[in-house]
């Protein structure tokens, strides 16, 4: 005898198992696979002998097929709106004298159409209610006709045709798309096999302009899913009232000049060199600190949008600001459209000077350079108007400024700002020096101050995009005028952080202590920053573009203003978890940005590879555990080969092929190079210029502190 019973969802076949005629509950029982199990008698939907004209084991594959004749909506029909057991209906619907193979059959059907008949117990069922039915079988006919226009739309999408449909929702397919569309299976399906999946398969169609498009649309869905335009325009009587309130300012009684590279547009910071007229050899420094916190209000309209972008981005080619153009523009420290020869024009008092809103720190340094802390000559803040009265660009002066330059006295003609800048960098050695001394105290390296050795890789570069052609040349660090931007900006962080702090006024503060993947944070307590060498380090000095500086603004001019009080009236108030949250959230923002300008810059180094013809063989330097860097451009390569080799050991390989979606390339390693360079110098080089020895080093710190436009990559 056999038995038909269900099991997980499917009608199974097994032969009982008698002894000396009797039979046990549970039933002994054998599978048409000959597995011997336990089966309850109450669990059995049919008892039959079989057919002497079919084999058991062809007595499913056979009820199947009868199955699969059965009019389903005609035994709907039949059932009636009451609980059935299935072999009732059978004699319904094959008459009094249904086989045992028709009764498997019917339980089969009702077993497989859920949308008919529901399953109520053990061989019992009950017929779906009409409407539930009529709305399942239209679900079922419009799934059928989408897994038509699916198997449609794969055959054009592999023939590299994007069907008219899925044209408008590309940028949703390939950044945030729903994965039960027809649309997305179909390009799913059809991306089969590419290396490169769906971007690929786009690439093919002709939709995805470039693997550069999808990188860019990839960074600006996540963080600028609205666009990167403002939303927000100032209105004539608004800039009118910023206006009035700013001329009520006092005017400083100084000549500001900044030091930035051609291409910088937001302006954050300028110098100004006066002698102290009852002190002879000592000079007073200015630090002035674009102010647009004088402006913008906390909460306020601009302040949502800086808050939620948190920092300008950079990256080759391009930037998007944090603030709009028209905030820049009135508050970014530009002089007046003025050559460097009318130097000395200004110097007489011709012409007027643009006033600019500033945050000044104002440092007394005596004969030998050295800032005087105490007594009537020690730092104080100001908020006023600084007259501006040049901008210096790097571009022109870097290469002319250097130490002896400062010292000839006969070069005073053809260097502008030569007195000044002197001043400035005999003061800016001193800076160094005394964070050196705190460095070894930390158990650091001492960091030398001027040009990196010539042997060692360039760590900056500037990329020039125009017309999808890249330009990348390295960036000089250690100058005189890099180092005199740096070493300044350094002790004006560190300077207003300590001020914040002594004045108890909260504010954000980048902080390093220790080692870890934490070591380097923002944090709303004063702590030191053992990699420069500097207690209470904050960041102030760049509000155009970075939000954690526009925050610090606010609480600084509180504290200059309101001196002992500050903290009753600062925005933000001690303890505030709103400070602790922009504190969060900038370190997660920034890094993401930083991120995203390091893809930049390795997709362009590849194009800058193709642009100078494929194969391309150069030199590469070992890194660690056979990652090299190629010397002339800052792009890393896998060149498993050198995994065994010394750091900095030098090596010829080809470049065959670039994959531009997922930015690596074909590397073929041709052979090692005996390199003439000091092996110990060159593993510092490498070590720091990756990230490996000490992190934030000046080299690092300059990047942040120097003007925005400064970081490597940019061009603007």
């Amino acid at each position: 005898m056999h038995l038909l019973y269900e099991e997980g969802g499917d009608i199974k076949i097994a032969t009982l198992i008698t002894t000396a005629g009797a039979e046990t509950d549970p039933l002994a029982v054998e599978s048409l696979g000959g597995k011997r199990s336990k089966l309850k008698s109450k669990d059995v939907w049919l008892r039959f002998q079989n057919p002497p004209t079919i084999a058991i084991s062809d007595f499913l594959p056979q009820a199947k097929i009868v199955s699969d004749e059965i009019d389903l909506d005609f035994v709907w029909e039949c059932a009636g709106p009451e609980e059935f057991q299935f072999l009732d209906l059978a004699k319904e619907y094959f008459g009094e004298s249904s086989t045992p193979l028709q009764q498997t059959a019917l339980a089969i059907a009702l077993q497989g159409a859920p949308i008919y008949f529901r399953r109520k117990g053990r061989g019992q069922f009950m017929r779906a209610p009409e409407d539930q039915l009529k709305a399942a079988l239209l679900a079922v006919e419009k799934k059928k006709v989408e897994l038509a226009k699916q198997e449609l739309w794969e055959v054009e999408l592999r023939e590299g045709k994007l069907p008219e449909e899925i044209h408008p929702q590309v940028n949703a397919l390939l950044f945030s798309p729903d994965k039960n569309s027809t649309a997305y299976k179909a390009v799913c399906a059809a991306s089969q096999g590419l290396k490169g999946g769906i971007p690929e398969l786009f690439l093919k169609c002709g939709v995805l302009g470039s693997a550069l498009a999808y990188h860019e649309g990839k960074f600006l869905k996540e963080h600028f899913p609205k666009g990167v335009d403002f939303n927000v325009t100032l209105q004539a009587n608004e800039e009118a009232d910023w206006q009035t309130a700013l001329n009520q300012l006092p005017e400083a009684k100084v000549k500001a000049f900044s030091i930035d590279d051609a291409s910088t547009t937001e302006i954050d910071d300028a110098f100004s060199v006066t002698p102290v007229a009852s002190s002879p050899n000592c000079y007073r420094i200015g630090i002035h600190i674009a102010a647009p916190a004088l402006a913008i209000q906390k909460g306020g309209a601009l302040d949502q949008i800086a808050r939620q972008r948190l920092s300008t981005v950079y990256y080759p080619g391009g930037k998007i600001t944090m603030l709009p153009d028209q905030v820049i523009d009135i508050f970014s420290l530009h002089a007046a459209n003025r050559g460097i020869k009318d130097k000395e024009s200004v110097e007489n008092g011709s012409g007027d000077l643009p006033l600019r809103p500033a945050v000044s720190l104002y440092v007394t340094i005596d004969a030998e350079g050295l800032p005087i802390l105490d007594g009537e000559h020690a730092p104080i803040t100001k908020v006023e108007r600084v007259p501006m009265a040049h901008n210096l660009r790097l571009d022109d002066l870097e290469d002319l400024v250097t130490e002896e330059s400062l010292a000839d006295v006969s070069n005073t003609a053809n260097l502008p700002y030569q007195n000044e800048l002197d001043v400035l960098w005999r003061s800016a050695k001193q800076l160094h020096a005394r964070r050196q001394e705190q460095r070894l105290a930390n158990g650091l390296r001492a960091e030398v101050l001027g040009l990196p050795d010539p042997g060692a890789l360039a760590r900056d570069f500037n990329f020039l995009v125009t017309n999808n052609v890249v330009e990348i040349k390295a960036r000089q660090r250690g100058s005189v005028l890099d180092s005199i931007v740096a070493e300044w900006m350094i002790y004006c962080n560190s300077t207003w952080g300590n001020q914040l702090a002594d004045h108890s006024v909260p504010g954000i503060y980048r902080a390093q202590k220790g080692w870890g993947p934490q070591r380097t944070r923002m944090q709303t307590l004063p702590g030191p920053h053992e990699g420069l060498g500097v207690e209470n380090y904050s960041w102030c000095t760049s509000p155009l573009r970075r939000y954690v500086d526009l925050v610090n603004q606010w609480q600084l001019i509180a504290m200059a203003q309101h001196g002992v009080t500050a903290k009753l009236v600062a925005p933000f108030k001690p303890k505030d978890a709103d400070l602790m949250a922009i504190a969060a959230d900038f370190d997660g923002t920034y890094a993401a940005y930083g991120e995203h300008q390091n893809q930049m810059e390795r997709y362009w180094c590849f194009m800058y590879l193709k642009q100078l013809g494929l194969p391309w063989k150069g030199v590469v330097r070992h890194l660690k555990e056979g990652q090299a860097r190629v010397e002339e451009i800052p792009l890393r390569l896998n060149v498993p080969e050198l995994s065994e080799q010394a750091r900095a050991a030098r090596a010829e390989v080809e470049v065959l092929d670039i994959d531009f979606l997922s930015l690596e390339a074909s590397v073929r390693y041709l052979g090692m190079i005996d390199s003439e360079n000091d092996a110990e110098t060159l593993f510092h080089s490498e070590t720091e210029a990756e990230g490996e020895g000490e992190p934030e080093s000046i080299t690092e710190i300059n990047k942040e502190d120097l003007s925005p436009d400064a970081h490597p990559g940019s061009s603007q």
